[in-house]
């Protein structure tokens, strides 16, 4: 992780693209497509309410993450998105260290509590998640889709 820097970035620049569209990417290989279009847009993940991070070293971008707000918005409840760490820069704790991140950044934005989700075909962000205190839970927040068959996770800020 030499130099690695993480910070808020807008998710329309290209650096902030290149990893969301990475995610989707790898996604869509490891469950056999998409449908990405129909349960986030990418304005979501824009300030003031939403956020993306973005990671770099030496200047190029190798992982991201984004939060949007969901559910009732007087509840202050936030779900991270789209969590993605460039192969060659896996298991060095970049993705520990971006979630880490976002939560002090989902604080200072006023979030009160987290939600995520991750499938069968992530174990290595399933480990991830249970290593750092989130905890498992049944159901998203009313109103905030999630997929049948996800693992879901929250943390209290």
């Amino acid at each position: 992780m030499s130099n690695l820097l993480i910070d808020d970035e807008l998710i329309t620049s290209h650096g902030a693209l290149s990893i969301y569209h990475a995610a989707i990417d790898e996604l869509s290989r490891r469950y056999g497509g998409s449908d990405e279009e129909f349960h986030l847009q990418l304005d979501e993940l824009l300030p003031p309410r939403g956020l993306f991070l973005l990671a770099r070293t030496d200047g190029h971008p190798v992982g991201g993450v984004g939060l949007r707000p969901i559910g009732d918005e007087a509840l202050l409840l936030g779900e991270v998105k789209r969590l993605w760490v460039r192969p060659d820069q896996r298991r060095l704790g970049v993705a520990a260290k971006l979630m880490s991140t976002l939560e002090v950044r989902a604080r200072e934005s006023g979030f009160a509590q987290l939600y995520l989700e991750t499938g069968y075909a992530q174990p290595e962000a399933l480990a991830l998640y249970q290593s750092t205190g989130w905890k498992p839970v049944d159901h998203f927040p009313a109103g905030a889709f999630s997929y049948p068959t996800a693992y879901r996770f929250t943390k209290v800020l």
